[in-house]
């Protein structure tokens, strides 16, 4: 890691000024500038994103990357389209955010007990991050993997179970194999013990051919509520 991260403000100051990939950062810098129609006449962030949540969270949920015009536009994590609005409802049902919806930076969402966060920080072309690009943005993951030491981790689609697969790795944690299927649980005690959930990514591709229903991603939330309330305070 070529960066000392001593506290969370400090893990996304180094977020939000990462320049590392050039592909990424012409990107992200491009659709701020060109926008969309529908949202032509509101400033884009264009920058990468830290992460979002309760700054004493047990649960962390890993993402893919940023939308172009979701959180790329918006400057917070799952934040201003239908990817961000499905995970925050379940979020909500289960208890763990303080409203159904997340739309904008300034919309009042609270979450609890929850951190938001991605294998990647800038949004990509075609949502596909190379993995030297993954790779490049591991160091952030680590950090925050490191500052939250969670109790409970869920890998949104298949990107994000391979950044966890990585980073477990990286730090010694012997997970035992980690296989994508939907609902799959995986637990380990050492060094620390954790669960690791997976789910489908709630990305349009999934949620409008029916392969990831509202049901289904409830009851992954709703398991991640479980195991924090059965093991009780931090």
């Amino acid at each position: 890691m070529d960066f000392e991260a001593r506290d969370l403000e400090m893990i996304n100051e180094a977020i939000v000024h990462c320049r590392r990939c050039p592909r990424l950062v012409e990107w992200r810098e491009k659709v701020a500038q060109t926008k969309v129609r529908r949202f032509r006449d509101e400033p884009y962030w264009g920058k990468p994103l830290p992460g979002f949540g309760d700054p004493h969270a047990r649960l962390l949920i890993v993402g893919l990357a940023p939308a172009a015009h979701g959180g790329n536009r918006t400057g917070r994590m799952f934040t201003g389209d239908d990817s961000g609005d499905w995970l925050i409802d379940a979020l909500y049902q289960n208890g763990l955010a303080n409203q159904p919806v997340s739309r904008s930076i300034d919309d009042g969402l609270v979450l609890h007990e929850t951190y938001l966060t991605a294998a990647v920080r800038c949004a990509p072309p075609d949502n596909r991050p190379t993995p030297a690009e993954a790779r490049a943005c591991a160091p952030y993951l680590q950090a925050e993997w490191q500052w939250f030491n969670p109790r409970v981790v869920v890998a949104l689609g298949r990107f994000a179970l391979e950044a966890v697969r990585r980073l477990a790795e990286t730090l010694g944690e012997e997970t035992g194999p980690l296989t994508f299927r939907h609902g799959a649980e995986f637990d380990w005690t050492r060094p620390t013990h954790r669960t690791l959930l997976v789910s489908y990514h709630p990305s349009r591709q999934n949620t409008q051919t029916g392969r990831l229903t509202r049901d289904m991603l409830l009851t992954v939330m709703a398991r991640a509520r479980a195991i924090l309330e059965d093991s009780g305070a931090p």
